[in-house]
């Protein structure tokens, strides 16, 4: 391709015109009993953008999707792109002050949602002044809100008609909102070429081609559902399976009835798979591929060996992609792999220095080609800057290299909390709690699970002469955030630990863990509504 063709075909829906026209209708998409071929999802995303560009979408509007996985996700997401519009991913749990922020802080003129979200989305429309219309899916008379309403199946029923944008591969696609761990959560401003950065990468590094099948059971909101299933899926010429959540009674059901080859894992899948009660036809099973990270380095040859599998795993992030990455013929156990072609890094002390080998260092990362990481945060120069000083992106991540090139996850120098494949934000954990006119001060921090990740402990102390139950304060906190930040421990204190510059100093309380006055949720029985 010549330097036009790049900067205009390197952009997501041309990537589905093209194999639409190479592949014509091959089954593309399976979900449930629904299956959709290559041209099937030209076709309903042409309807799409026909049906946003009658609502006034155009080049560079934001519009926000609380949805659950289906096709219809698909439809949206690749009919934005034919606008040029960019779409705004919201987690479906999210709701209150954070759901009324990052509709805000986005610039979000419509927001397309479920009917089964109203309950969190409806409370906070009348703050939104720049969201203008809400399309609804809904199975019978749209509800009354405080914006317009229009109903999703109306808005499709036309004949696909649109004007195309132009759309350039430095153009946005998406604004996905990071865990915010040192603030309000960050907007990431994502480049097309990005999406298909991130597909070259993945297909490279599993064999993937025409004869796979990739299954996804991860929600379509989060990036890895996006960028390492469907991208990958699309730019191999495979098929994909979507499934409305991970279910480890069905999940070995389902690969074996749609002859899955592939399957992405967060968190704890694989334990969890891994304590079912062995069959003697576990490996007997269509998988060959697993693409995750945080496998258990002792779990990773019983479960290949039980199941028949091979595991692949590497690091990433929103921001940046996957930079490291193991592959099916080049691995070491353990380890977060290689630095891939495109990527340049460096690990670095608080000081910018290189650390010796072997050393933790921070990990700092840039690409040596354009439009493959995030272009900014959005509306945050500042925290851009930050992000981006000396020209390189800052992880906030510590890892070391080892003396075969082979990168290994260290620690988070943010304070980040990863709970069952959620990066959530101890900031936001905090503020929710704050919410409480009980609570004077609180901090939350991750302590170990173990299923292999982190659980959401706060610690916090209460104003003079107040009492508090810990029930109390989780049923406060239920109705303040999404279900998956809602704090498991909790630890009552006389004074939280800080600096002379009166900073909490949160080391101490993760060192400290759960100790023997703390209150844990699921010991207690109590139990959240998801």
């Amino acid at each position: 391709m010549d330097k036009g063709d790049i900067i205009r075909k390197r952009v997501l829906h041309q990537v589905l015109k093209d194999k639409a026209a190479e592949f014509g209708n091959r089954e593309f998409l399976r979900f449930g009993e629904e299956s959709f071929g290559y041209q099937d999802l030209d076709r309903a995303t042409d309807r799409v953008a026909a049906g946003l560009q009658a609502l006034g979408v155009g080049k560079g509007d934001k519009v926000a999707i609380i949805m659950g996985n289906r096709p219809e996700y698909l439809f949206l997401w690749f009919g934005l792109s034919k606008l040029g519009a960019v779409e705004v991913p919201v987690n479906t749990a999210h709701r209150g002050e954070l759901l009324s922020y990052m509709l805000g802080q986005s610039g979000s003129r419509v927001v397309v949602a479920e009917e089964v979200f109203l309950d969190r989305l409806a409370p906070v429309l009348a703050g939104l002044p720049a969201l203008e219309k809400v399309v609804l899916l809904s199975d019978g008379e749209p509800p009354a809100l405080d914006k317009p309403v229009v109903d999703y199946g109306e808005m499709v029923d036309n004949q696909g008609r649109y004007q195309p944008a132009e759309v350039l591969w430095s153009d946005p696609f998406a604004i996905i909102y990071t865990s915010g761990t040192t603030g309000p959560s960050k907007g990431s401003v994502m480049p097309h070429n990005y999406a298909l950065f991130m597909g070259e990468i993945c297909k490279a590094a599993a064999g993937y081609g025409p004869d796979d099948c990739l299954y996804n059971a991860l929600p379509l909101f989060h990036g890895n559902a996006q960028f390492l299933s469907t991208m990958p899926a699309l730019m191999s010429g495979a098929r994909m399976v979507l499934g409305t959540r991970f279910s480890a009674s069905g999940f070995w059901a389902e690969v074996k009835k749609h002859e899955c080859t592939e399957f992405n894992y967060i968190g704890g899948i694989l334990q969890i798979l891994y304590k079912a009660e062995p069959r003697p036809d576990d490996a007997d099973n269509p998988l060959r591929v697993l693409f995750g990270a945080g496998a258990p380095p002792d779990l990773y040859k019983p479960f290949e060996e039980r199941f028949g599998v091979k595991l692949i795993e590497g690091y990433g992030m929103s921001e940046i992609g996957v930079p490291m990455l193991n592959t099916v013929t080049e691995r070491k156990i353990g380890s977060c792999g290689k630095l891939l072609p495109g990527y340049e890094v460096k690990l670095v002390d608080d000081d910018g220095l290189p650390v010796s080998p072997g050393q933790p260092g921070e990990c700092l990362l840039r690409t040596l080609e354009p439009n493959c990481m995030l272009r900014e945060y959005h509306d945050m120069p500042a925290q851009t800057v930050e992000a981006w000083r000396d020209l390189w992106f800052h992880t906030g991540d510590y890892l070391t290299q080892d003396e075969d090139g082979y990168f290994h996850f260290v620690d988070r120098k943010k304070d980040a909390i990863r709970r069952r494949g959620e990066n959530i934000s101890s900031f936001e954990v905090e503020k929710g709690v704050r919410t409480h006119d009980a609570v004077l001060e609180c901090a939350a921090v991750a302590v170990k699970s173990n299923m292999g990740e982190d659980e959401v402990m706060v610690c916090l102390t209460l104003k003079p002469g107040v009492e508090l139950s810990p029930e109390e304060l989780i049923a406060h906190c239920a109705e303040q955030m999404a279900y998956f930040m809602v704090p498991r421990y909790l630890r009552f204190m006389d004074a939280l630990p800080k600096t002379p510059t009166e900073r909490v100093q949160k080391v101490l309380l993760r060192n400290q863990g759960v100790t023997e006055d703390t209150w844990d949720r699921e010991k207690a029985g109590f139990e959240l509504n998801k």
